[in-house]
């Protein structure tokens, strides 16, 4: 089954303003947002970090905050966010990225938004950044098209924790406003 963000959309209704403006708050912030989620990355996942061993992560971090202001810029243009997250799955492949890698860094986002937000991270903001995630992953594992041979890789099991992020129910997940954070996961 294809996730298409569009059909999607108007099945649930988006919390797109709400992403947009909790997005906009911590906007200001941007660089020291991006080297937050990192730090939140390496230190909760420390296994996360070979994955970036060769990577210039400032250039990293400038990947991290155009993708994530792409998709923001985009919410209301699901059918583009769509094809863009299918071909960021495809790419993460080649970088070594397996699905359970991705709660990883959803956990990470999160973690990072409501240290930002602070008393903004409400219920309901969280909602739509773990929904909205929660979209985005299932979109680009769509475009990443694992085959058993990808995802049997000879590397080390990672400890994948309890997760707030959901999986496999695209359609309710798309609700939250899709993409916007998927490209959070922008590990370009």
């Amino acid at each position: 089954m294809t996730s298409n963000v569009n059909a999607a959309s108007q099945e649930t209704a988006l919390q797109i303003e709400l992403l947009e403006q909790s997005f906009a708050k911590v906007k200001p912030q941007a660089n020291e947002f991006v080297a937050s989620f990192y730090d939140n990355l390496f230190t909760d996942y420390p296994a996360a970090k070979p994955l970036f061993a060769h990577t210039n992560m400032a250039e990293q971090g400038q990947k991290l905050l155009m993708s994530l202001v792409f998709v923001i810029e985009n919410l209301r243009q699901p059918g583009e966010l769509t094809a863009a997250l299918q071909g960021l799955g495809a790419r993460h492949v080649k970088y070594g990225a397996l699905p359970e890698h991705y709660p990883l860094v959803g956990n990470s986002l999160l973690k990072t938004f409501e240290q930002y937000l602070g008393a903004d991270w409400t219920p309901d903001t969280k909602a739509a950044w773990v929904d909205a995630y929660g979209l985005i992953t299932e979109v680009m594992l769509e475009g990443a098209d694992y085959d058993a041979a990808a995802v049997n890789l000879d590397s080390k099991p990672v400890d994948v924790p309890e997760s707030n992020i959901k999986s496999g129910t695209v359609a309710s997940l798309i609700g939250g406003g899709i993409v916007v954070l998927a490209i959070l996961f922008f590990l370009i």
